[in-house]
């Protein structure tokens, strides 16, 4: 891992996978997805590049699942179901880890946070990523 980013340790929720993440631009990459699963998922993710993440145990408990185009990866702990992170199909460079793993961080520590259009997902429109909205998070 050459990234001069902070290092988070990270767990699933019973603690069988464990690894430390260095994120591209820390927090700034946050966002969720609206796709069909990751709406069902509900998970914040932050952007971590493929060297930026090393596992520390449980690499072998990571269950994979793939829909639609099979280009985006996902994983998780396969005795807790905790979603840990996915390979993007935005970006097949880069990870996106469920910041809900990350030591000390909550997705509800973000009071805005980025919808990103799934549905009409950018690799299959000539345009960019679309935003299909912000989720905002506030006390009572």
């Amino acid at each position: 891992m050459s990234h001069p980013s902070k290092q988070h340790r990270a767990t699933c929720h019973c603690g069988a996978v464990e690894f430390k993440v260095r994120l591209t631009d820390e927090f700034n990459t946050i966002r969720r997805c609206s796709c069909s699963y990751c709406s069902m998922r509900g998970a914040v993710a932050a952007s971590v590049e493929l060297d930026g993440i090393e596992f520390v145990k449980g690499e072998e408990l990571l269950t994979l699942y793939e829909f639609n185009t099979k280009t985006a990866k996902h994983f998780f702990c396969s005795i807790c179901g905790i979603y840990t992170h996915h390979q993007r199909r935005s970006n097949p460079n880069q990870f996106g880890i469920n910041v809900a793993c990350l030591e000390g961080v909550s997705p509800f520590d973000f009071a805005e946070v980025v919808v990103n259009d799934g549905i009409n997902h950018p690799s299959d429109a000539s345009k960019g990523p679309l935003i299909a909205g912000i989720l905002r998070f506030t006390d009572s």
